[in-house]
């Protein structure tokens, strides 16, 4: 009697071993839950992790092959005015300047003092920026513009229309100055003549989804065909097709 009673306890406690010894059905999920959680922590200390930026390309380098908002420009490197664009890439934008009208990037040896700042009239500055949070020219000068301007246009420079925008309006002392019979060719927004300067222009122009921003001197605009002229031979140069 004692010995069955010893095999029937043994018999109930050799259940129990074998479950205590079989694994739990949720430790395979809980593996692969802190593997996520451990690969996700090492990715986001890789992101975050600071990281010393790439040295700036030397003045004198080729053309660079940057890329704004998807569209390929190839840019010397002494046009870029600030040394961290100064890389090959991508870029969200550049800022550029030329010397007027040879169109070479200017001497980086040359530096502006108080003395003797930059002439703006020797200067033509060149922004690309991606156009994606924006409407392009010639769909403002459709849908926006209307709504700003003065009823009626004015003769400019031969072969220029002049429309300004009225004094209650946001492009309040501003006009639109375009090619009389091509407006899509030649249109700036021009800040009217002042005291001390000759006011701005901002001539605009999209390739694909990038904006090419051009800031002359209102000055310019008496000879507007050789500007146009020399606009256009730059950016075939910074956008070769």
């Amino acid at each position: 009697m004692a010995s069955l009673a010893q095999e029937s306890s043994t018999a109930r406690r050799t259940p129990q071993r074998r479950r205590r010894r079989g694994h739990s059905p949720l430790l395979a999920p809980l593996v692969v839950f802190g593997a996520v959680v451990v690969f996700a922590g090492v990715y986001v200390a890789y992101v975050l992790w600071p990281r010393w930026p790439d040295a700036p390309v030397a003045l004198d380098a080729p053309s660079l092959p940057i890329v704004i908002s998807g569209t390929a420009f190839n840019i010397e490197p002494a046009a870029i005015r600030m040394s961290v664009q100064r890389r090959p890439g991508v870029h969200e934008r550049v800022d550029l300047s030329y010397l007027w009208p040879s169109l070479v990037p200017p001497d980086p040896a040359i530096k502006p003092t108080v003395g003797a700042p930059i002439d703006p009239n020797e200067r033509l500055f060149v922004t690309i920026a991606s156009g994606d949070a924006t409407l392009p020219l010639m769909e403002r000068v459709q849908t926006i513009y209307p709504r700003y301007l003065v009823a009626e246009p004015t003769a400019g420079p031969p072969g220029l229309t002049f429309r300004g925008f009225r004094d209650d309006t946001p492009y309040d002392g501003d006009d639109l100055v375009f090619e009389s019979n091509a407006p899509e060719h030649f249109l700036a927004r021009c800040s009217r003549k002042g005291v001390t300067n000759s006011g701005v222009c901002l001539l605009e122009r999209r390739i694909g989804n990038a904006d090419i921003t051009l800031r002359f001197p209102r000055d310019w605009l008496t000879d507007w065909q050789n500007v146009a002229s020399n606009i256009d031979r730059l950016i075939a140069r910074l956008h070769s097709s």
